[in-house]
């Protein structure tokens, strides 16, 4: 049996870590909240579902670097991250859904609906394939 190891440098870590850090990355840069067309107020309950989901996400990712770092078998860790792929799709769906019902609706009832509809399609560029 072969026994597989995962190594990263800390300079690609602190990449990572950056890009998916709220306070670093690409999110400040695709989405200037001073830019949308509206104010992004959501139901308080459904917020606290999306961040809840996030949060397990976020454990699962812990538990995936965990498999990495014992250097558990490759497919083992293949069907782990395929768990949180399947996770974060469920949580993309959530946040659309949400978004065509409330934000779209409240840009059409606002007079804002070609703004916030090419701000949709920007973001459906870089989230599909």
């Amino acid at each position: 049996m072969i026994n597989e190891t995962y190594t990263r440098s800390e300079s690609d870590q602190h990449s990572l870590n950056q890009s998916f850090h709220p306070s670093h990355g690409e999110h400040d840069h695709d989405h200037d909240h001073a830019a949308s067309t509206h104010a992004h107020v959501h139901d308080e309950e459904s917020l606290r579902r999306i961040v809840n989901r996030l949060s397990r996400i976020e454990g699962h990712i812990r538990g995936i670097k965990t498999m990495v770092q014992e250097s558990r078998p490759c497919p083992d860790v293949l069907v782990q991250i395929a768990a949180v792929r399947g996770a974060l799709n469920r949580v993309a769906r959530v946040i659309l859904d949400e978004h065509l019902s409330e934000c779209i609706g409240r840009a059409a009832e606002e007079g804002n609906m070609e703004a916030e509809i090419e701000q949709l399609k920007t973001a459906l560029d870089r989230f599909l394939p």
